[in-house]
């Protein structure tokens, strides 16, 4: 169960998975960078790349309550939460093809990635250190936005539609250092018992 880290880490690992990945020989010059609503109204905007856009968070609603976290010395914390992560993934060229080519490649790559080690994340969580623990994975999915989002998207954005695809990281946890305070076991059991004496009542316990 990652750290409050792992939106920004999951982010830089799909970037960084993609660049670490490109064949500069077909693509040379190709950047890839993440994006803000903002970087969209900023111009030039990119000129060949590759941009990775966080434009929704959600709670995952398969697995909402989750059991609480134990550390190995017995610690329990409260139980993570489990986050999606919505991502449009555009392409950036100067031509119509160059920019298809692109589109095309960055598909290709992430299908053949859709599950996310922690070793991969990890290595692009820079000095935030370890984020991910090595038994914990992010999943790529592919997502059909329709039509009235993307246009909500690029409204946002306030650029011209670009070819762009989207993803959903699913099931990123946020773990919760908020310790799980219990109560001592009941070692003994005390009862209240109601007498009259003098037709008023007197508590006793046994």
């Amino acid at each position: 169960m990652a750290s409050i880290h792992a939106i920004a880490v999951t982010a830089n690992a799909i970037r960084g998975l993609l660049a670490n990945a490109c064949p500069r020989s077909v693509f040379p010059g190709a950047d890839f960078k993440l994006y803000q609503a903002n970087n969209f109204q900023a111009q030039p905007l990119l000129d060949f790349g590759v941009t990775v856009y966080l434009h929704r968070v959600a709670f995952n609603t398969m697995r909402r309550s989750l059991p609480p976290r134990q550390t190995l010395d017995g610690r329990r914390f409260r139980g993570p939460t489990p986050l999606d992560l919505y991502f449009l993934v555009t392409a950036w060229a100067k031509t119509a093809d160059a920019q298809l080519e692109l589109l095309g490649w960055t598909i290709r790559t992430l299908q053949n990635t859709l599950v996310l080690p922690a070793g991969l994340l990890n290595r692009f969580a820079g000095e935030r250190g370890q984020v991910f623990r090595d038994n914990e994975t992010v999943e790529l999915v592919g997502e059909v936005l329709s039509a009235q989002d993307l246009m909500n998207i690029w409204e946002i954005a306030k650029a011209n539609q670009q070819p762009s695809v989207a993803y959903v990281a699913r099931m990123v946890l946020l773990d919760s250092d908020e310790p799980l305070t219990e109560s001592e076991l009941v070692q003994t059991r005390g009862f209240d018992m109601a007498v009259m004496k003098d037709d008023q009542p007197i508590t006793t316990t046994s």
